[in-house]
C-alpha cells in the first residue's frame, strides 16, 4: 500500500473512532464530513453555501477547517505518537 492510501485509511479509522462515520467507508466519510462542515459553519455564523464559496473570507474558511481538521488531525498525531512510543519500547526493551 502506498503512503497516500495508508494515510487515507488511517484518517478513515480516526473519523470512525471520533464517531463521524459508522464504518471505514470513504463515500460515507465524505458525506458526513460535508454535513459536519455545514453544521460548523452555521454554529460559527459563517455564510457557507453549497457550490461556489469564493466570496468566503479566509478567516471564516479557517473557522470551519480548523474545527474539523483539528479534531481529526489532532487524534491522528496522538495515535502516531503512541505507535512510535510502542515501537521504541519494543525496539529497546
Amino acid at each position: 500500500m502506498d503512503k497516500q492510501k495508508a494515510m487515507n485509511k488511517f484518517k478513515l479509522e480516526i473519523a470512525q473512532e471520533l464517531g463521524y462515520i459508522d464504518s471505514p467507508n470513504n463515500s460515507e466519510y465524505r458525506n458526513n464530513l460535508n454535513q459536519i462542515k455545514f453544521d460548523v459553519a452555521q454554529k460559527e455564523n459563517v455564510p457557507l453555501q453549497r457550490g461556489y464559496n469564493g466570496n468566503l473570507k479566509a478567516k471564516d474558511a479557517g473557522k470551519i477547517g480548523g474545527n474539523l481538521g483539528g479534531q481529526i488531525g489532532g487524534q491522528m498525531v496522538k495515535k502516531m505518537i503512541k505507535q512510535a512510543e510502542n515501537a521504541m519500547v519494543n525496539d529497546y526493551y
